[in-house]
């Protein structure tokens, strides 16, 4: 069990409610309707397990308080180019309401924050297999002595660098897929 953050079923989310108010907002912003993906056999699946505590701080510490407020108050990630949020009147998994964020404006924010953190080179998850990320980050978690070597201010803070590094794929999943993302 736990919370996870998916690419939403293409059929469900298209048909769905929060996908036709996402489109009657975008056409009252006068920007194009979300339209479904072409066919893919990529997924994006990582489980929120590390405490967010430092990861909200570091958001704090160096974005806007609107860009941290974006940042960490979305329930959907869609691939659709506005500024702010948009807030929904339709329940999410989590909550009364559907909040959406554009990962045109996600992937900024999260590089940002992973050049702060000095995230490696060698971060996993370009490929979008289930849960890559969350499984590098466990290990470095259950075996200290494989940080050894490893500089930067992420080895430092790992839960913070975990939702960097998450985030920073999710934009680029969601960007180059055409899916949006949810929390399951």
């Amino acid at each position: 069990m736990g919370i996870y953050l998916v690419d939403a079923d293409t059929e469900e989310w298209f048909g769905g409610a929060v996908a036709a108010a996402l489109d009657e907002e975008s056409a009252r912003r006068g920007l194009p309707p979300c339209l479904p993906p072409p066919a893919s056999t990529a997924s994006f699946e990582e489980k929120l397990i590390p405490p967010m505590d430092t990861f909200g701080a570091l958001c704090r510490e160096l974005l806007a308080p609107e860009e941290a407020a974006g940042l960490l108050d979305w329930t959907e990630l869609v691939p659709v180019p506005f500024d702010g949020v948009v807030e929904l009147p339709i329940p999410s998994t989590y909550g009364d309401r559907t909040v959406l964020f554009s990962a045109h404006r996600l992937l900024p924010l999260a590089q940002r924050l992973a050049a702060v953190l000095e995230l490696p080179e060698d971060l996993p998850g370009d490929g979008f297999r289930t849960m890559e990320l969350s499984r590098w980050f466990l290990d470095f978690e259950e075996e200290p002595q494989t940080l050894a070597g490893r500089t930067g201010r992420w080895t430092r803070d790992l839960p913070a660098a975990f939702y960097t590094a998450m985030y920073l794929r999710a934009a680029q999943y969601c960007l180059r897929q055409g899916r949006p993302l949810t929390y399951c």
